[in-house]
């Protein structure tokens, strides 16, 4: 009888520190119906309700925001109905994040780009092994 509880317990507080982490990384301006401290003290405070309220909210905010196209970016509702950030073109813009927003004609690994192979075969016969 213990187990269903902890589990009940567990999931509750993922959820809240879920809530709490997202309210906190989400830009002031996005912040619906109250002001971004207020809501980082109503879900630290409530808890479970604070918790709820702001997915609530959120969903709203996501559900109501169209896509916005920014340089770099994708414009065709990337990642459902959620619109395209200033942080994601930060990660369009990174060489790690470049794969992300140019789709799959960039290569997933270095040995799917041509150019590596020809520099590697080329720093190869350049130092050859010792032995």
């Amino acid at each position: 009888m213990a187990l269903p509880g902890a589990l009940l317990a567990l999931f509750l507080a993922g959820s809240w520190l879920y809530c709490l982490t997202d309210a906190a990384l989400t830009p002031a301006p996005e912040c619906r119906g109250l002001p971004k401290p207020a809501w980082l003290a109503v879900i630290a405070v409530t808890l479970s309700a604070g918790a709820l309220a702001w997915l609530i909210v959120r969903h709203r905010t996501y559900r109501r925001s169209a896509p916005r196209r920014a340089a770099g970016g994708r414009g065709d509702g990337y990642l459902g109905s959620l619109r395209w950030t200033d942080a994601d073109d930060a990660v369009a813009r990174h060489p790690a994040g470049r794969a992300r927003a140019a789709g799959p004609r960039t290569p997933r690994g270095p040995d799917d780009d041509p150019e590596f192979i020809r520099a590697l075969g080329r720093a190869i016969r350049r130092n050859p092994p010792v032995g």
